[in-house]
C-alpha cells in the first residue's frame, strides 16, 4: 500500500486489512505490555486510528483530510512498533534477553531507528501528497 499509493488508503481493501490488524495489535498491547507506557501507546493508537479512518467523512477539504489520514495512520504504525521492539528485546532469547534495562543502549538505538524511519517516511509521504498524488480519496 505504501509503495502503490505512498500512504495508507483507509477506504481500500488493504486499508481495511490494516485497520483490523492494527486493532488486533493495539488490543494485544494491553495484554502483553508490562509497562504503563504500553497501555498509553495502545490507547493513543486506537484514538489515532479513529481519527485516521473518520477524517475522510468529516466536512473538511479533501486535501486536508489526505494529510491528516497520512500523518495519523503512519504514526499508528510507529506507535505499535515501539512496544513490539521493546517487548521482543526484553524477552528474547528466553532466559537471557538482549535487553534487561529500559535504558539499554541497544533498546534506545532500536527506538531511535524506528523514530528515524517515521520521520523519513512522513517526509516522503508529505512530499508525495504535495505533488498532488492523493489517489483513491
Amino acid at each position: 500500500m505504501f509503495a502503490a499509493h505512498g500512504r495508507i488508503i483507509p477506504r481500500s481493501t488493504a486499508g481495511t486489512i490494516y485497520l483490523v490488524s492494527m486493532l488486533i495489535g493495539a488490543g494485544t498491547v494491553f495484554l502483553v505490555s508490562h509497562m504503563p507506557a504500553g497501555h498509553i501507546i495502545g490507547a493513543l493508537t486506537l484514538l489515532l486510528l479513529a481519527v485516521g479512518y473518520t477524517i475522510g467523512r468529516a466536512p473538511v477539504p479533501a486535501r486536508l483530510a489526505a494529510y491528516v489520514e497520512t500523518i495519523v495512520l503512519s504514526i499508528t504504525a510507529f506507535l505499535l512498533m515501539l512496544p513490539t521492539a521493546t517487548e521482543i528485546l526484553r524477552r528474547v532469547p528466553d532466559g537471557h534477553p538482549f535487553v534487561t534495562d529500559l535504558k539499554s543502549p541497544l533498546l534506545l538505538s532500536v527506538q531511535a531507528s524506528i523514530l528515524a524511519a517515521l520521520v523519513i517516511g512522513l517526509a516522503a509521504q508529505i512530499l508525495y501528497l504535495r505533488k498532488g498524488k492523493t489517489a483513491a480519496l
